[in-house]
């Protein structure tokens, strides 16, 4: 019993507060990743076989959308260190690094279903997994750091 209360404890310490280990935030932002694609995805699906838009198309509009919840959920769960100081330049940089994940998503997402021929939903779970670096790293270096901060 007093094991099971000390993880629980640990538990709710992790997921409420912020911490600068990079394998602690990694850790909470696969937890955001992850909800993120869940919007990111159902969007692409729903899109595609619902309103018959092209399957790349829903990719960047789901992506899109999956963005913007990304932010909220990074800023103010995942990283404790903002190296921008105006939260609407801050936005700016966050959606650059984004629509750079959206390029990469979209790259492999064609590549994988139309010239690998692999169903755009398998792709799409492929080129996730591979864009989730590039976007994590490059905001925890480029956003959240330790360095001064600027702007």
């Amino acid at each position: 019993m007093r094991v099971n209360n000390y993880l629980k404890a640990k538990i709710q310490q992790v997921l409420e507060s912020k911490s600068s280990r990079t394998s602690l935030q990694m850790l909470k932002y696969t937890f955001v990743g992850g909800f993120s694609f869940l919007i990111d995805f159902g969007t692409l699906i729903i899109l595609t076989e619902y309103f018959h838009v092209h399957y790349l198309v829903s990719a960047g509009i789901a992506y899109l959308l999956g963005l913007f919840v990304n932010y909220f959920l990074s800023v103010n769960w995942v990283f404790d260190i903002r190296s921008i100081d105006n939260r609407i330049f801050e936005l700016f940089v966050f959606t650059l690094i984004g629509l750079i994940g959206l390029a990469l998503n979209q790259f492999f997402l064609w590549m994988f279903t139309d010239i690998l021929m692999i169903y755009y939903v398998i792709s799409k779970l492929v080129a996730s997994s591979i864009v989730y670096f590039w976007n994590f790293f490059a905001k925890k270096f480029v956003l959240f750091s330790n360095q001064q901060s600027k702007r």
